[in-house]
């Protein structure tokens, strides 16, 4: 009897005009999610790229290192594409310093403002969204529509167990759904190959995680619309119930988890701490200012040896001010990051109580768009500014652009200045989080949401087994 429950739920749910209609929307809207974010990483990527070459093209004509201004970016990412997360809203680009504090700059939204203004059509907002209405549609009636009807009665006319009936209703309605969902999936990453988007075996590891993830809150939408369609008496009442609490956990919980957090918790604004850094930073020059004052140039009539010796004065200057000014802006960032940190484990936790905030929070780690993805960035361009460092200092004999001033004593000996060769300068790489780095924070998100279907699942078996089927 199961098999044949089984079969007639698939039959009519693909036979049904619901289906359907749902199927070509959301295969609709699959496909372009794809074939947008494909588009969008060529974008990106050839933006990217132009950057780059700017970058180098401004350095090519400098003479001396001293003066050499460079940049750094953050690459485009496939997945970032298909899922964009906070992508578009950090900055990517760096101006590297050999020494002080730096700070990211130029969002995507800053040259297409545009797409800030109205969601990005990606897989998270489809499957969040799109799929969890259709996921509502094909389960708000399966038990208390069928009792309407008087099928149930019928049915349970013969000897069938309670449980067979609804493992085999359950089981056919979430295959007649989801099975033919990976269609346009596929289609989907089809267009990514002929595309030629650069997807190595990670990427498409991480890719069909996501569509696992998808799916899975999928089942978790159907599961809680068959369980109220258990516990309400007309199917009018179990979709009105299960759209209140669909808009609810998905439009105002996670919102309002961030606005309570926010509540709660205080961040120091950026402006605040840019406004304690300049304080900082005039007091430590003022100081400075009268230690150069209280200078004294050596007895000797020999102008490069006095200009040697006040740079040396200048540069044991400049490494106190920066040692002094790196520690200040190292504890204010570092309270800065302790309290967003508290902020943002009290929104996600009060958020996760809303299965589509476990959800958004898993595929944005499994894309690498989660908010970690500034700090990885700017702990990135930290690491990659010590090398810098060392490569401009054997360049310039010690001096470090950016750390202060520096005088020097121009000679002309009949030769042309030598154009720098800028790419000689170390290149940045950013490769973000691995696979693994990228399950294992996925990996709590993703148990909770198993959890809920669990929980859905159960609590739908259990009340049809008490279910009064006149």
């Amino acid at each position: 009897m199961f098999r044949v429950i089984l079969l007639r739920e698939i039959r009519d749910i693909i036979g049904s005009r619901k289906f359907i209609f749902s199927f070509l929307i959301s295969s609709i809207l699959l496909i372009i999610s794809f074939y947008t974010g494909a588009s969008w990483y060529e974008s990106n990527r050839g933006r990217y790229e132009t950057a780059l070459s700017e970058n180098f093209r401004q350095m090519s004509g400098v003479t001396d290192w001293i003066m050499v201004k460079h940049h750094i970016f953050l690459p485009p990412d496939p997945l970032a594409a298909l899922v964009t997360g906070i992508d578009n809203d950090i900055g990517r680009n760096i101006e590297m310093f050999a020494a002080g504090e730096l700070k990211t700059n130029d969002s995507r939204l800053s040259d297409d403002p545009i797409f800030g203004v109205f969601h990005f059509l990606d897989l998270e907002f489809i499957f969040s969204v799109v799929l969890a209405l259709f996921a509502i549609m094909f389960g708000y009636n399966m038990v208390n529509g069928e009792k309407e009807s008087g099928t149930l009665r019928l049915v349970f006319s013969n000897a069938l167990p309670r449980h067979t009936y609804i493992l085999a209703k359950m089981a056919g309605a979430l295959l007649a759904v989801m099975v033919p969902l990976l269609i346009p999936v596929c289609i989907g990453c089809l267009l990514l190959v002929i595309m030629k988007i650069p997807m190595d075996p990670e990427a498409w590891f991480r890719l069909g995680l996501i569509i696992l993830s998808g799916m899975v809150y999928f089942g978790v939408m159907h599961l809680l619309a068959v369980f109220l369609s258990t516990v309400t008496e007309r199917p009018a009442n179990s979709f009105l119930l299960t759209l209140v609490i669909w808009i609810f956990t998905t439009l105002i919980m996670p919102r309002a988890a961030v606005l309570l957090a926010g509540r709660v918790v205080d961040v120091p604004s950026i402006d605040e701490l840019d406004s304690q850094k300049f304080r900082y930073r005039s007091q430590l020059w003022t100081e400075d200012i009268q230690k150069m004052n209280a200078f004294k140039l050596p007895e000797t009539e020999n102008p490069q040896e006095m200009m040697d010796a006040f740079n040396k004065y200048m540069g044991e200057l400049s490494r106190q001010r920066d040692e002094k000014m790196d520690l200040f802006n190292q504890r204010l960032n570092e309270e800065r990051r302790n309290h967003q940190d508290q902020q943002e484990t009290l929104a996600f936790s009060l958020a996760r109580i809303a299965p589509v905030a476990n959800f958004s929070l898993a595929v944005m780690h499994l894309a690498g768009t989660s908010i970690e993805l500034k700090q990885d960035f700017l702990s990135t361009a930290r690491s990659y500014q010590q090398s810098y460092a060392q490569f401009i200092s054997s360049k310039t004999d010690g001096v470090l652009p950016g750390s202060g001033m520096v005088f020097r004593m121009m000679s002309d000996n009949g030769k042309e200045p030598v154009p720098i060769d800028p790419h000689e300068i170390p290149e940045f790489k950013f490769n973000g989080k691995s696979s693994l780095e990228a399950f294992e924070q996925a990996g709590f998100d993703l148990i909770i949401l198993i959890a809920f279907a669990l929980l859905f699942f159960c609590s739908a078996w259990a009340a049809f087994l008490r279910y009064d089927l006149r």
